[in-house]
């Protein structure tokens, strides 16, 4: 599959699909079509209106759309989205409310890059904000970066991490949510050996996989059953002529979503269902709660296929983190070195892509780290949404993990931002 080909006849499909629908809502438009009362018509109109919206989606990144933040005698501050650090492969990006006084809370969340963009946080960042000074990790579609640029395996994600850390100083403390746990996990440690005064306030890891092995799911099963050559073949294809990326191997966000889709089939098929019979009878909106989710769902990146191969072959095979054998730029981390940065687990009872006891591993590795800086908390009945996102985390964890900030936080000086890049 490793062709230009495939790459533009999946987007070729894509694309047809997407016409389909727009052909079918601009025929079932027709003023002629409304002379006389036709059901089948208006059933047309639906599934044309979210054929078209569901494969437009997939290859538009989102909007931000971070409302203003409440502050005090009922002023309402403006969200703006500055770059502190651009980089080819992921920016370092700053929510600025211009006119408010700085958080003391200042938080780097390192966002995932597994198929989907940073704003897949969305609405962590916006339950943040009102008590935090936010930075993100802005991963970038792959397809969209030159070939001349390089490659981005692990390890270059793993500097890039201590790159911004380095950026932001001693005084941050950093959020991991899924697929960066393990790496945000080796930035720290490694900084603690190149350069401790780097190193974050606190360390909160949310639902990642430290351990795949320590309690299997369907995503770990998997990774343990298949190839790596098998995965190559199936799995990795060139980035076609449409694009700035053209020539570069990557890991498609279409076929990243075929997968995520086929884990629930019978869920998502009712969910489309319902859709088009709220369409056609004129109960659905444009920011309804199925468009909600699935504008953000369906949005699906490019990862470059060394980050997807090393991450399948060293993190879920090799157990590398977990195994304490991971390295970096020819450099073996040491996780026993860490033993100043306060580190939180937050795991779901339901969690069904990184189940309970695959993040928890993480405290087993810092054999350095006194036990008072080390906590954990498993969140009753939640899945790996929301952990992060949903309900248990606007209601219960982030309350706690706020908590653990506060009780974390030192009066360490903000070190000078000219400081030199490792990558």
């Amino acid at each position: 599959m490793k062709y230009m080909m495939t790459y533009d006849l999946m987007e070729t499909m894509r694309n047809t699909n997407q016409w389909l629908g727009a052909s079918a809502r601009a025929l079932a438009s027709y003023p002629v079509m409304s002379w006389g009362a036709n059901p089948a018509i208006d059933w047309l109109k639906a599934w044309g209106e979210v054929t078209e919206r569901t494969f437009e989606r997939m290859i538009v990144k989102p909007d931000w759309n971070i409302p203003p933040v409440p502050g005090d005698k009922g002023r309402d501050y403006p969200v703006e989205i500055e770059t502190v650090v651009e980089k080819p492969f992921g920016d370092l990006i700053h929510f600025t409310m211009p006119g408010r006084k700085p958080s003391k809370r200042r938080v780097l969340l390192v966002a995932p890059m597994s198929g989907h963009y940073a704003t897949l946080l969305r609405k962590t960042v916006i339950s943040l904000l009102p008590d935090c000074d936010v930075y993100v990790t802005d991963w970038h579609n792959a397809r969209d970066i030159p070939v001349s640029a390089g490659k981005f395996d692990i390890e270059d994600y793993t500097l890039y991490l201590m790159d911004f850390m380095r950026e932001l100083g001693a005084d941050v403390h950093v959020i991991a949510v899924c697929q960066p746990v393990p790496l945000a996990l080796a930035a720290t440690a490694y900084l603690a050996e190149l350069d401790p005064d780097a190193q974050p306030r606190s360390l909160t890891l949310i639902g990642g996989p430290v351990d795949p092995e320590a309690n299997h799911t369907e995503v770990t099963d998997f990774g343990r059953t298949v190839t790596m050559g098998q995965l190559e073949e199936t799995m990795i294809q060139r980035v076609g002529f449409k694009y700035a990326g053209v020539g570069r191997m990557v890991y498609p966000g279409l076929l990243q979503l075929a997968s995520f889709i086929s884990m629930n089939a019978e869920m998502h098929a009712n969910s489309f269902r319902d859709e088009i019979i709220r369409v056609a009878k004129g109960e659905a909106s444009e920011h309804d709660r199925h468009n909600n989710f699935y504008d953000e769902y369906l949005a699906v990146m490019d990862m470059t296929a060394e980050f997807y191969l090393s991450t399948v072959e060293r993190i879920f095979k090799g157990r590398e983190i977990a195994r304490n054998d991971f390295m970096v730029a020819g450099h073996k981390v040491d996780f026993s070195k860490v033993t100043t940065v306060a580190v939180k687990i937050v795991e779901g009872e339901e969690d069904d892509i990184s189940a309970p006891g695959q993040c928890l591993a993480a405290l087993d590795l810092l054999t350095g780290l006194p036990d008072d800086k080390k906590a954990s908390h498993l969140e009753p009945g939640a899945g790996h949404y929301g952990i992060f996102a949903g309900g248990s985390w606007r209601n219960n964890i982030r309350p706690l993990v706020l908590e653990f900030i506060d009780a974390n936080s030192g009066s360490t000086k903000r070190r000078p931002s000219n400081v030199v890049s490792m990558n």
